[in-house]
């Protein structure tokens, strides 16, 4: 298995705790998202310990590697970052010390996602039951630029903010000026919230598609003893 983390402390526990279970080897550690990606790639472990808030983006890590295991281990507990983490591909999301001050549960996590099962903190567990049982009400997004757009776009994807700035061939603070008045104009908390709010909207317009599709159909069918085939 893989640990990316960019906090020596954290790292250094979980490299002890994990070593010290049978069956489980940790073959690498990463500080930075790139470096995650280069060292599973070179490696192919079957879970990676991931921190939300690692350099260079995260969740753009659990995108790029869909066929490793993933497993969260961070301090964001809020709802957008959870449901981010979730559908970009992560298999289970665990709190830094809250959840698991032991370690114990950590191993068994990691074997857990190891075999397929999907692994959530208690804490974590409680809310995900909540939000799909009581699914917040989705608003329509405000009119973007095309800058806005793709800005939004890229935090999907979850690149970070120097990666991005490549992308759309700006500087880093230009991006960061960006980010803050995206988050302002969508009425959210961060970033994270900002790309929940997208993918809100996005599964809400497509619905909205398919559901007038289906209604149209409907209206189509010819009446009367004429056969009609869909």
């Amino acid at each position: 298995m893989l640990v990316a983390d960019d906090h020596p402390g954290v790292v250094g526990h979980l490299r002890g705790l994990l070593t010290a279970a049978p069956g489980i080897t940790v073959v690498a550690q990463a500080s930075t998202g790139p470096e995650a990606i280069e060292l599973a790639r070179r490696h192919r472990p079957d879970v990676l310990v991931l921190d939300l808030e690692l350099p260079d983006g995260g969740i753009a890590v659990i995108r790029e590697l869909t066929e490793t295991a993933v497993l969260v281990y961070t301090a964001r507990a809020d709802d957008d970052s959870v449901l981010t983490a979730m559908r970009a591909g992560a298999r289970g999301y665990l709190l830094k010390d809250a959840d698991d001050p032991a370690g114990e549960h950590m191993v068994r996590a990691v074997r857990g996602v190891a075999a397929g099962e999907a692994i959530f903190g208690q804490s974590i567990a409680a809310r995900v039951l909540q939000l799909l049982a009581n699914p917040e009400p989705t608003a329509p997004l405000p009119d973007l630029t095309d800058r806005e757009a793709a800005l939004l776009d890229l935090l999907a994807e979850g690149y970070g903010n120097a990666a991005i700035a490549a992308r759309l061939q700006l500087a880093p603070k230009t991006v960061s000026n960006l980010i803050s008045t995206l988050v302002a104009k969508l009425g959210v908390s961060g970033r994270e919230a900002a790309v929940s709010a997208g993918l809100r909207s996005s599964a809400a317009a497509r619905n909205e598609r398919r559901a007038a599709h289906e209604g149209s159909r409907h209206q189509q069918r010819p009446t009367g003893s004429e056969p009609w085939a869909p």
